[in-house]
This record gives structure tokens, C-alpha cells and sequence, in this order.
């Protein structure tokens, strides 16, 4: 009963975010009081907690309306200063067709950027990105968010392996035995090793699901196959950035796989796709927006553009923004006196044990990855020679879209953060744990020595319930290498269990209400996040059952696994493609 219990917040998203796609103020509004209910009354969690899990969320919703803001603002910086005339033209320059566009901006830009911050910024600088470039908006959601995905575990510079996994699995005796004589920093840098080992063997792919998602949802034959035509390319880019991931996984640690894959990738597959290596002899393109169904749009204004007309700006100019952001957030997340100073006393506003309770909150806007775009918004006044007409437009849009977005951030981070702080008083009689943790538990109860296989599925609810590969790790991660030891198995494969967990919490950061609430935010996509998730659904669901069928493979050294697991990714794009067929019967029949 408990279990149940403790599934029906997460049931009550499904349905009404998901099912009935309803707007997620609304389903949102309505899971934190189902939550907010089931902590007080039957968890027995007291009122001053559940109140300082809510204040809490509303601090941590303010931030990250704070980086929606800045996200729009650079991006109405970028079109009032007239940059994005140069932006688009170099990227039709490297090629007219979205499929490949959408793997090099998605793919390779976004993960060199989640290598360097992490916490959604690939959203805020992509997705507004893609939408400039021409794409519909809930196009740009999709692809930013199917992408956070394999570089997830080595964003913010490794924050999810560094923090995450390094807090489950340090100062813990019963791991200092069974790993002994090893100690817990090789092992943490041997788990980070096969993280990036899963992530490469399944990751290699998101390329191809990406054109295909691209074209089947908003294409005008709403096609799969049109999307997976692009196959060599996309295959050839996915391992231009996993191969590089990897080896910097293994040889040198979890601070830089995403960031120099990402660059790697870039590198190799531009000038690529400028001479025309493995790419597509048809062109992909949207249909005219007037064709458009009315879900795709966001609230932001159209912007038409001249592809013929010359740009004002020389294309390194005009994407020059870009490059300060990633400079800087190179630099202030790897200068450890710099870091210091920017998540320091001075710099940091921190309210303690909130209502008496553990629960504690912190906001460093110096640090926030919002703050780093507002300075480049600014430093583009004087790159771009904007007057101050052009400037109040920029902020003041920027400030209604972010009012806009905020009812339904204001809903679903009180609600995750009840959710996760939902365990009972230690004084109350058959405590329970908080409800994360009691579906773990559960789950474990029920699969015993398949539990490789479904590892990855709880990393991938912490996620989705947290919003963050790193809380699901700090959550898990010691949960699941225990779990592991008691079916049996020795340290090293318990190490492989807690890589599962990492690899499914970064899946899960694909379906994160909100990760959606806010990437659909910074291009104006109000009230659609569950059509959103629809979709992001499916290119999780691939991912972590390659990641289960991998883990059983490496772990129980079955070759039935290891088929398994070459006929999965096979399976899944087999039913994308068989779709078309019931899709083409169903027009025809319709019409």
C-alpha cells in the first residue's frame, strides 16, 4: 500500500501532464497537494518540514527563472542586434538540412556546453538557438532535451560523478572492505570509467533518434524513415563525440568527457558536413510555418528572415557571444580561486535550517549560469552597437516570457522538493523513508538478481523526480551498491551497479518536469509541456533498457544479454520505422 502511496505524485504527473496534457501549472498544482497530503498524512512528516521543503522549492524555482530570463534575453539581444541574420546564414552554409543542423547544434554544441555548466543550461543557450535557426519551438524543446542525456553524467565539469556518486559512495565502511586494497578515489575514477563506457555504447545513437524524432513529429510526411535516411552521418557524429568521451572517461577522470567530446565532435564533424562526408543526397526541411500545427509554437513573436540578404556581421562575430559564454564558464568553473570567490560568503545568500528543520538553501547568482548570459548580453550591446531602443525591447520581452514561465516552475520544484523530503519524524512510530527511497526499496524487494536490468530505471525516477543527474546520484548511489552487494555480487560489479544508476539519472534528465517547464520557458512554449514528454518519453525509454541489457551483460557475462542488446536498438528503430507504414495506412484510410 505504502508503495502505491508513495507512486501516486509521480502517477498523478503521468496522467495529468502526460495522458491528458493538461498545462503543467495546473498538473503541477495539483501533484504538490497530493504530495504535500500523502507527507503529512501519511508519512507523518511534520508541517514545519513540508513547509521548508516548499520554501525551498520556490528558492530554487526563482533561480531557475532567473537563468530563463537571461537565456531569453541573450537570445532578444542576438535578433535586436542582428546577429542572428549571421547565425542562421553560417549555419545554412554548412548545410540547409535540419537533420544534420539539428545533430550539430543539439548534439555537439549543447553537450560541449553541458560539459561545461550543466543544470539546464543546454536548454537555455540551445533551444533558443535552434529556434532562431528556424526550427518550431517545441522541435528545439525535443532536441535539446533527448541530448541531455549521454553528456548529463559529466556536466557542471563532472558535478553528477564528483558530487553525486562520490557522496554515495564515500566514507561508507562496508565499501572500504569489499574494495579494499583500493581506495575510494580509484574507485570512484573506475566508475566513472564504465559510466562513460555505457554511455558511449548506448549514447552513439542519439544522433540518429534525434532525425528521426525531427522528422516524424515535425516533418511534413511525418516520417521516421525520412529522418533515419541520414544514418551514416548520424552514426559517423555520434562516435566522433562518444569515442573522444570515453577515453577522457577512462584515462583522465570526470571533469572533461562531455566538455572535449563535445569540442572534438565539433571539430570533426563540420568541416565534415561543409565537404559533404556521408551526408544525405535529399534535403530535409520544415513545411512553411503556415502549415505549422498551433502546438509547435511559443508565444515569442515570429521573426522572418532573408536568407539572401547579406548579414551585418561576419559569422565569427556574430556567433562570438557564444564562444565568451563557454569561455567563461570554462573559466569560472575550473579557476579555484575564482570558483571560491563566486560561491563564497561574500557572494552567496544562504538561509539556514529552514523552519527549524534540516532543510537548508542556498542561491548563488554570482555562480548561476544566468548571470554569465546576462554579462554577454551586455557585452553584445557594444560587439553589435546596439542603441537603446533595441536594448529596453530585449529586456523588457525577456521579462514577460519569464513571468509567463513562472506559475508552473512556482508548482513543480515545492512538489519535487516535498516529494524527496517527505520521510517521516525519526520520532514517529514505524517511520517510514522518504517516498524516493521506499519505491527503491520496493523495487529491489521485487527483482532480486535481475536488478542490473532495472538499476538504471530508479537512477532515471530520481531524475525525473529531482530534475538533476546529481541528486539522483547523491540519492542512489549508496542505495544501489548496497543493493548489489546483497544479491552477491563482489565490489568491482557493485561499482558497475552504481555506473547503471549514474547512466539512468542521466536518461531520466530527458523527462524531468522541470527540465521541460523551463527549456519549453526560453522559447515561450506555455501550457505544452506534456506533448513535450510524449515524445522525450520514447528516446528514454530506449535508453535505459540498453543501458539495463548492457549491465547485465557486463555484469553476468551472459552472450544472451549482449544479443539482447544488439537486437534492442535494432527492435526500436524497427517499430519507429513500422509506424510509418500504420501511419501512411491511417491517411489513406482518413483520406
Amino acid at each position: 500500500m505504502y508503495t502505491f502511496l508513495a507512486l501516486a505524485p509521480i502517477l498523478v504527473v503521468l496522467v495529468l501532464l502526460v495522458v491528458m496534457r493538461l498545462p503543467a501549472k495546473i498538473s503541477m498544482g495539483v501533484a504538490y497537494l497530493v504530495t504535500a497530503l500523502l507527507a503529512l498524512f501519511v508519512w507523518q512528516a511534520s508541517g514545519a518540514q513540508v513547509a521548508a521543503a516548499t520554501a525551498n522549492g520556490i528558492i530554487v524555482a526563482l533561480t531557475l527563472l532567473f537563468i530563463v530570463f537571461a537565456a531569453i534575453l541573450l537570445l532578444n539581444t542576438l535578433k535586436e542586434g542582428g546577429a542572428i541574420v549571421a547565425i542562421r546564414k553560417g549555419f545554412m552554409d554548412i548545410s540547409p538540412d535540419r537533420r544534420i543542423q539539428v545533430i550539430i547544434v543539439a548534439w555537439l554544441f549543447c553537450s560541449m556546453v553541458e560539459g561545461s555548466s550543466g543544470f539546464g543550461t543546454p536548454s537555455a543557450i540551445g533551444a533558443p538557438l535552434l529556434l532562431a535557426l528556424g526550427f518550431p519551438a517545441m522541435a528545439s524543446v525535443m532536441a535539446v532535451l533527448i541530448i541531455q542525456s549521454t553528456p548529463v553524467s559529466f556536466g557542471a565539469v563532472g558535478t553528477p560523478v564528483l558530487l553525486g556518486v562520490w557522496t554515495g559512495i564515500n566514507d561508507k565502511q562496508d565499501i572500504t572492505q569489499a574494495i579494499a586494497p583500493l581506495s575510494a578515489e580509484n574507485y570512484l575514477l573506475q566508475i566513472t570509467g564504465n559510466i562513460g563506457l555505457i554511455h558511449a555504447l548506448v549514447g552513439f545513437l542519439i544522433p540518429l533518434i534525434l532525425s528521426a524524432f525531427l522528422t516524424r513529429f515535425f516533418g511534413a510526411r511525418r516520417s521516421f524513415m525520412e529522418g533515419l535516411k541520414v544514418w551514416p552521418f548520424a552514426i559517423f557524429a555520434g562516435l566522433s563525440f562518444t569515442i573522444p568521451y570515453f577515453l577522457v572517461a577512462k584515462y583522465l577522470g570526470p571533469e572533461f568527457p562531455s566538455l572535449v567530446g563535445g569540442f572534438i565532435g565539433l571539430m570533426i564533424v563540420v568541416p565534415a558536413a561543409k565537404r559533404g562526408f556521408l551526408m544525405p543526397k535529399d534535403i530535409f526541411d520544415f513545411a512553411p510555418r503556415a502549415k505549422w500545427d498551433k502546438d509547435w509554437l511559443g508565444s515569442l513573436p515570429e521573426e522572418k528572415y532573408d536568407d539572401t540578404v547579406a548579414p551585418k556581421f561576419s559569422l565569427m562575430r556574430a556567433f562570438s557571444p557564444y564562444i565568451i559564454i563557454i569561455a567563461l564558464l570554462i573559466i569560472t568553473r575550473t579557476i579555484a580561486p575564482l570558483k571560491a570567490f563566486l560561491t563564497g560568503n561574500l557572494t552567496t545568500l544562504e538561509f539556514s535550517n529552514l523552519f527549524g528543520t534540516t532543510i537548508s538553501s542556498k542561491v548563488q547568482l554570482a555562480y548561476s549560469p544566468g548571470s554569465i548570459l546576462i554579462v554577454t548580453s551586455l557585452l553584445c550591446i557594444l560587439l553589435f552597437k546596439m542603441n537603446g531602443k533595441a536594448v529596453k525591447r530585449s529586456w523588457s520581452s525577456s521579462a514577460k516570457t519569464m513571468v509567463d514561465a513562472a506559475p508552473a516552475l512556482l508548482f513543480s520544484v515545492p512538489m519535487v522538493q516535498v516529494f524527496i523530503n517527505s520521510g517521516s519524524a525519526a520520532e514517529v512510530a514505524n517511520a517510514l523513508p522518504a517516498m524516493p527511497i521506499l519505491l527503491a526499496e520496493s523495487a529491489a524487494g521485487a527483482f532480486q538478481n535481475a536488478w542490473p536490468l532495472v538499476s538504471p530505471w530508479i537512477g532515471a525516477m530520481g531524475a525525473f523526480i529531482a530534475g538533476s543527474n546529481t541528486v539522483s546520484n547523491m540519492m542512489f548511489s549508496y542505495f544501489q551498491w548496497s543493493t548489489a552487494s546483497q544479491i552477491g555480487l563482489d565490489g568491482n560489479l557493485a561499482g558497475q551497479v552504481v555506473a547503471l544508476q549514474a547512466v539512468g539519472g542521466a536518461a531520466g534528465n530527458m523527462i524531468s518536469v522541470h527540465n521541460v517547464v523551463a527549456a519549453c520557458a526560453v522559447v515561450g512554449l506555455m501550457d505544452k509541456e506534456g506533448y513535450v514528454i510524449r515524445k522525450t518519453l520514447l528516446a528514454m525509454t530506449y535508453y535505459v533498457i540498453q543501458t539495463g541489457l548492457i549491465g547485465m551483460g557486463i555484469i553476468f557475462g551472459d552472450m544472451w544479454w549482449w544479443i539482447l542488446a544488439v537486437i534492442w536498438p535494432i527492435t526500436f528503430f524497427g517499430i519507429l520505422a513500422l509506424s510509418d507504414k500504420k501511419n501512411a495506412s491511417k491517411s489513406i484510410s482518413n483520406g
